[in-house]
């Protein structure tokens, strides 16, 4: 039976280890992130992969850092045939890569070269691509610089934000792996190096970019939040409050009213003026203090009092 090493930590990385487990394969250890404070409590939250570990009964390993720990080491001395990593976000050494008898290979949310990195799924959002996929490369030193060993494509629809995409991902790198897996332990395949002239990168998104500039053409609002939707959430300014936008669409409107005005309202609709002239219409928000809610419960309530020709939101 072949033994595996899983590395990952959030759903997409949980949904590609149930499928190995499926499958039969011996998960002899699985290391993920350690848990992680959320919340006004800070309470400890475990990651998808540590609750499916636990489930399983596999050994877990948690380390704060993996290079130059005692668990790297005991990881080494456990003669795995494969290490799989999916999203597990960080880096590992190159000692411990080449401890597997077989191969380390990756499960990377893009088609490399393009999107090397720690956010390539929010940035094919953010850049408005009509298409994504799935790439199992073998794992090296640099960042997701290893040969490509297969590749499955995915259309983006314009309903897609972070988390249906991630969904959507999880599931075909899931199938690809398992449809790779063997191929790799029979040597019936053959690696493609990528093309360094071709290499975009997706680092993590900032902070910075959590903050959504409606002087920006409505497009590019309307990428950016389904880009980091529903986690963590992009936000704007709205009558002086710090307000979460989760769902969008844009509007054709050529307005000339000045950036974050008020084009038009309703009982199940808002619409704000962006930098090109269009619309951004709101269909999911959540205010400071407030749960995530439909555009009609909003202006049910808290968005009762605005008014058509109203600056709302304020980019200075």
């Amino acid at each position: 039976m072949t033994k595996i090493i899983f590395l990952g930590t959030p759903e997409f990385s949980a949904t590609v280890l149930k499928g190995l487990l499926k499958e039969g394969y011996d998960i002899i250890a699985a290391v993920t992130q350690p848990d992680k404070p959320v919340g006004r409590k800070q309470k400890l939250q475990k990651s998808p992969v540590k609750l499916v570990a636990e489930d399983e009964n596999i050994k877990l390993y948690q380390p704060a850092k993996l290079p130059g720990s005692p668990e790297v080491e005991e990881l080494k001395q456990l003669n795995a045939d494969l290490i799989v990593t999916a999203a597990y976000g960080q880096f590992l050494p190159t000692s411990f890569l080449e401890s597997a008898k077989v191969a380390a290979i990756n499960v990377h949310g893009s088609l490399l070269p393009k999107y090397r990195g720690g956010a390539p799924i929010q940035w094919s959002l953010l850049n408005g691509d009509k298409e994504t996929g799935i790439t199992i490369m073998y794992m090296v030193k640099g960042m997701d610089a290893g040969d490509i060993i297969s590749q499955e494509k995915l259309p983006i629809t314009r309903d897609d934000d972070n988390g249906s995409l991630f969904e959507k991902m999880a599931v075909v790198g899931r199938e690809l792996l398992l449809d790779t897996i063997p191929k790799i332990l029979s040597g019936d395949i053959q690696p493609i190096p990528q093309d360094k002239d071709q290499v975009v990168f997706s680092p993590n998104i900032s902070k910075e970019q959590e903050h959504i500039d409606f002087t920006k053409p409505a497009e590019e609002v309307f990428n950016q939040i389904r880009a980091l939707s529903p986690d963590p959430g992009a936000w704007t300014m709205i009558d002086g409050q710090r307000t979460k936008l989760y769902k969008t669409d844009v509007v054709e409107i050529n307005s000339d009213q000045a950036v974050g005005t008020i084009y038009d309202l309703g009982k199940k609709k808002l619409v704000i003026v962006a930098g090109d002239g269009q619309g951004v219409s709101i269909k999911k928000i959540q205010p400071a203090g407030k749960k995530m809610m439909d555009i009609a419960n909003y202006m049910n309530g808290m968005g009762k009092n605005l008014e058509k020709g109203q600056q709302i939101i304020d980019e200075k």
